[in-house]
């Protein structure tokens, strides 16, 4: 049984402000620390032209809500756009990636179950990761694979 048994809130202004691996600015709204696990809450602000790199998670499925903008997703051999509004759940262990394919800053909410990698946001701003190197020993810890884990030798073969 969780032990997630006080409200977790997340006011305006005084929100956790973080970053993402691409160096977008990233709003934290509930950690897996805080849900007993069961989940993590962010939102994230996307440049145009920007996203992450293609990179499979291991321990969790993501689900993400377009609030603003217009983005292309990759999820295995599957490509497809989400505007405004559009929902999109992504499996666990299955390599995927997202880009802002608009001119405007695009803003999406984001879910993760269980929690747990919510953290990486954290700790890429708490331990000042500035190169894809000190990112991706972060990332490998959280269980999420992608070319620059693989070539340090972090992780094992990501599915194809």
């Amino acid at each position: 049984m969780s032990s997630f048994r006080n409200a977790v809130v997340s006011l305006p202004g005084k929100e956790r402000v973080a970053k993402t691996p691409f160096g977008a600015r990233i709003v934290i709204h509930a950690t897996a620390a805080e849900t007993g696990g069961a989940f993590g809450m962010w939102e994230t602000f996307t440049p145009p032209g920007h996203g992450p790199a293609p990179h499979t998670h291991t321990r969790e499925i993501e689900v993400f809500r377009v609030i603003r903008g217009l983005y292309r997703f990759q999820c295995g051999d599957e490509a497809f756009d989400a505007p405004v509004g559009t929902v999109v759940v992504l499996p666990p262990h299955v390599p995927h990636s997202w880009r802002n394919i608009g001119d405007e800053p695009g803003q999406m909410f984001g879910t993760v179950t269980p929690g747990g990698c919510e953290q990486m946001f954290i700790d890429i701003e708490a331990f000042g990761a500035d190169t894809p190197e000190k990112i991706a020993v972060i990332e490998a810890r959280l269980g999420i694979i992608n070319d620059i884990t693989l070539a340090l030798g972090l992780t094992g073969p990501q599915p194809r």
